[in-house]
């Protein structure tokens, strides 16, 4: 199985570096020097990192044969793609790959269906499933340990307890303007 591990950015300086948008929780292992990776347009690959290394805060990575700003620069917006084994499981037992989420069967803590994970959106914040309603519709749901309790990849499903208004319509909005015009109407 293949999963995209970071997009390449921009060139940073003049011997063939670029920065580098990490989409793994992996990079020390999948990023390490040595790591031939497929790419997505696939002409432009495979490449091999040459070395690594984080400044300010960005990764930084040069690729085998890519010796100058314009060979990186070439490179710029290419993603770039691991071979997985799909029995692998990440090292934490709460991380999951998106593949084992895809499909799942989503269900509220009393067992009422909710429907199916058809993607996962991968935010600054916090990820989201985007769930396929039976009647067609989407909802997302935040993958937070408050709304997300449970993940059964034998059962094939994830369970949530979610805050009233996240798959219904039925939210009790508070507000204290309506609070304040109850108390006069009562006076």
């Amino acid at each position: 199985m293949q999963l995209v591990v970071a997009r390449i950015g921009r060139a940073h300086g003049i011997k063939g570096e670029v920065t580098v948008e990490v989409r793994t929780d992996e990079p020390e292992s999948r990023l390490a020097p040595g790591a031939v990776l497929a790419t997505d347009p696939a002409s432009v690959g495979p490449l091999t990192i040459a070395t690594g290394r984080v400044h300010s805060g960005r990764l930084l990575l040069r690729f085998e044969g890519v010796g100058d700003r314009t060979g990186a620069e070439a490179l710029r917006n290419t993603l770039l793609i691991a071979d997985v084994d799909p029995e692998e499981m990440p090292e934490d037992e709460d991380e999951y790959y998106d593949h084992q989420l895809i499909d799942l069967d989503v269900v509220t803590e009393d067992g009422a269906e909710v429907g199916r994970i058809t993607e996962i959106s991968h935010l600054p914040s916090q990820d989201l499933f985007i769930v396929e309603r039976p009647d067609g519709s989407e909802v997302l749901v935040p993958f937070v340990a408050e709304i997300v309790s449970e993940i059964d990849l034998e059962e094939q499903r994830a369970v949530i307890t979610p805050p009233p208004g996240l798959i219904d319509d039925r939210a009790e909005i508070a507000s204290a303007r309506d609070e304040a015009s109850a108390e006069d109407e009562g006076a």
